[in-house]
């Protein structure tokens, strides 16, 4: 007997466990029009209070990965893998990562996102990049992966459309904070996308979206479980986001950015670190490495030979962009200037979130999920924890449109930094997080 909207969801209200055929006929009444914003917002409060199993879990997930089309792959000479990142400042590694994997033989269709509050997306990235085509559609896709080996692209309107629909209650509705919702949300696009292999990036610290070592874990966990219980190969690295990841945080100047470290110009070294570590997991995840410390050398090789860097420009190139980003220099933010601490001594700590608001106070972010910005504020040359400053040594340069907004965010930046006794150094990576029984 197939249930009613409204009986699913007083069987969640409940506590009760949902069977994966009244989750499935949820979601398609989510997606055919059959459920209504209310009744999804009542699914989605009764999912964040009583939560839901790993079963549940997973059957959620395919529900909305059903929802629409799902890709092949087949007949590629090479493993489809792609990275998710939970999201966090200077957090620019797809566009090194993508290319490195493409040029060890990889394919990487990778579906990204846009930033929303303190997080930086990196749809908005490419965004900046005169003429790149963010949302091509699937035929565009599949030629610009099968050429170049791959395409950093947005969800296109028939991959899991009741995530999209999902999402955008949960966004007005407080309900975003659940990881059973969270993992789903996550995975169906990454199952829709039709990938051989997953590696995911998990943030912790500051500014992460989980801000405690624990809940990152918990998150963690789950998607792996989920994702593996899916069918979909997925491990996962627990990274630090206690302090902006590349030295760079704001969207052209994060390009610039990933541009330098393909090329070899300047390589940060924790954004390093967290790149290489991630393209050899998933090397070894997809087959193409005998273990992770065989996939960091290919990735090591790909990125020295040069190869890394002429993939990106070859992915930009065919996704329509007009300049050669080799050479490339847009005109400069009306104001540029050195932001100088107060005091002297070392970066003791750094309230990263902060950071990453002082992008948005900028008008690099958004604040709601519509808002327009600006791709050239923001702020590079940003210290890192330990760096010695003082009135006359800056903690970053700062990209302004206007005196008003380069004034508020020079204030948030100055607090969100913490100048005292040097401190101990802290590792970029934490913990690599395997399926039960695959540790």
């Amino acid at each position: 007997m197939t249930l009613l909207p409204q009986e699913v969801i007083a069987r969640k209200r409940d506590g009760e466990t949902l069977t994966a055929g009244e989750i499935a006929g949820f979601i398609a009444g989510l997606t055919d029009g059959g459920v209504n914003d209310a009744q999804a917002a009542a699914f989605a409060m009764a999912v964040y209070f009583r939560n839901m199993d790993i079963d549940e879990r997973i059957a959620l997930t395919l529900a909305m990965r059903d929802s629409g089309r799902v890709l092949d792959w087949s007949g590629l000479d090479g493993p489809t893998i792609d990275k998710h990142s939970t999201g966090g400042v200077g957090d620019n590694v797809s566009l090194m990562l993508a290319p490195i994997l493409a040029a060890c033989g990889a394919y990487v269709p990778m579906i990204s996102g846009r930033g929303l509050g303190h997080t930086g997306g990196t749809l908005d990235k490419f965004d900046s990049i005169p003429g790149y085509t963010t949302n091509p559609d699937i035929d565009t896709l599949r030629r610009v992966v099968r050429q170049v080996g791959c395409a950093i692209i947005g969800q296109t309107d028939d991959l899991a459309p009741a995530d999209r629909r999902l999402y955008a209650i949960r966004d007005v509705t407080a309900t975003v904070e659940n990881i059973s919702l969270i993992t789903a949300s996550i995975l169906s696009k990454k199952l829709a996308a039709g990938l051989d292999a997953l590696i995911l990036d998990v943030k912790t610290g500051s500014g992460a979206f989980m801000k405690t070592l624990a809940d990152s874990v918990g998150l963690a966990e789950s998607l792996t479980a989920v994702a593996n219980g899916a069918g979909l190969t997925t491990r996962a690295l627990i990274t630090d986001m206690n302090e902006p990841l590349a030295s760079a945080a704001g969207n052209w100047l994060e390009v610039k950015n990933a541009i330098d470290f393909l090329t070899g110009a300047r390589r940060d070294p924790r954004l390093e670190e967290v790149t290489l570590a991630l393209s050899g997991q998933g090397l070894a995840l997809a087959g193409m490495a005998s273990d992770a410390d065989a996939g960091h050398a290919q990735a090591r090789a790909a990125l020295d030979s040069g190869k890394a860097a002429e993939k990106f420009f070859a992915m930009a190139r065919a996704l329509g962009a007009t300049h050669d980003l080799a050479r490339y220099a847009p005109d400069p933010a009306p104001i540029v200037r050195d932001v100088f601490p107060e005091a002297s001594g070392h970066i003791r700590a750094i309230d990263t979130r902060g950071v990453g608001m002082a992008v948005v106070v900028l008008g690099g972010g958004r604040v709601n999920p519509g808002d327009s910005i600006d791709y050239h504020v923001g702020f590079d040359r940003l210290a890192g924890l330990g760096h010695r400053v003082d009135p006359h040594t800056p903690i970053a340069r700062l990209h302004a449109r206007d005196a008003a907004s380069a004034d508020a965010a020079e204030a948030r930046l100055r607090k969100a930094y913490a100048i005292g006794e040097p401190h101990a150094a802290r590792p970029v990576l934490y913990q690599y997080i395997a399926p039960q029984g695959d540790l």
